[in-house]
């Protein structure tokens, strides 16, 4: 049995191919002005790659901010939803999953079982999110993909006060022009999503092990950081942007066999 689950992102859209506990395929696309299209375009990748059809599909279930708009898929999902399944699958331990993506965070705790318990978003601000981290590697002249390694480097700690992307980008250009060291700027920037996830993370209590997952994930700046302030080890998958997607196939195979 084939089923597919599609995360239809603010930024990209996934897709992903289970064929019972088997991943089959993925694939990812800019989100784009069109997400419909975007999706139909990564479901005939994701296809593509598995070498099926449509037809061989049992079920497509959809999740993501744009999930209304994946107009093939047979079912949704919440992000809050397909994350717990996901994490119960791939960490059984896992008790809390941050999820931090292009535009907003979450926090989820969930049981052993991988039910939701309680969940907190942070969707109001881009500092603690991904936005956030391209808003500053534009401003620090830097590529965003440098920017987990060059945080690592710094052996100073520099305070960052503000509390919204728009200012904090004025702050970080005071940092360049008193001269701070770019390293120890980026690991400000670190520091300061990070701080906003555990505090949203802590509204719902945190309870070991902790899994992070989204893009941002992918960050190492960012993954170290946030390991400091919740003074914690974090589980993360090998490809932690798929999370949602993943979850999304699980459900589709629970709706295939009338669960």
């Amino acid at each position: 049995m084939n089923v597919v689950g599609i995360d239809c992102g603010a930024k990209n859209v996934k897709a992903l191919i289970l064929e019972e506990d088997k991943i089959l395929a993925k694939s990812s696309v800019l989100s784009g002005f069109d997400q419909k299209a975007a999706a139909q375009k990564a479901l005939d990748l994701v296809l593509k790659d598995a070498g099926l059809k449509k037809e061989d599909l049992s079920h497509i279930t959809a999740t993501g901010a744009g999930k209304e708009e994946v107009s093939f898929s047979q079912g949704t999902i919440t992000e809050v939803g397909a994350n717990a399944k996901a994490i119960n699958s791939l960490f059984p331990s896992a008790r809390t999953v941050i999820d931090v993506g292009a535009e907003e965070g979450r926090a989820i705790k969930i049981s052993e079982k991988g039910k939701v318990i309680d969940f907190a978003i942070n969707e109001k601000c881009a500092a603690g999110a991904g936005t956030f981290t391209e808003t500053m590697a534009r401003a620090l002249e830097i590529k965003l993909e440098e920017m987990g390694a060059l945080s690592l480097k710094s052996q100073k700690a520099v305070p960052m006060n503000a509390q919204c992307a728009v200012f904090a980008e004025s702050e970080v250009v005071s940092l360049i022009h008193t001269k701070h060291a770019k390293e120890d700027i980026v690991r400000a920037v670190h520091d300061a999503i990070a701080d906003r996830i555990a505090s949203m993370a802590r509204k719902i209590g945190i309870e070991k092990d902790v899994a992070l997952v989204g893009g941002v994930a992918r960050n190492i700046g960012f993954v170290d950081s946030l390991k400091r302030d919740l003074e914690l080890d974090l589980l993360i998958p090998e490809d932690p942007e798929f999370s949602c997607a993943l979850g999304a196939a699980y459900a589709a195979v629970e709706k295939a066999k009338g669960g």
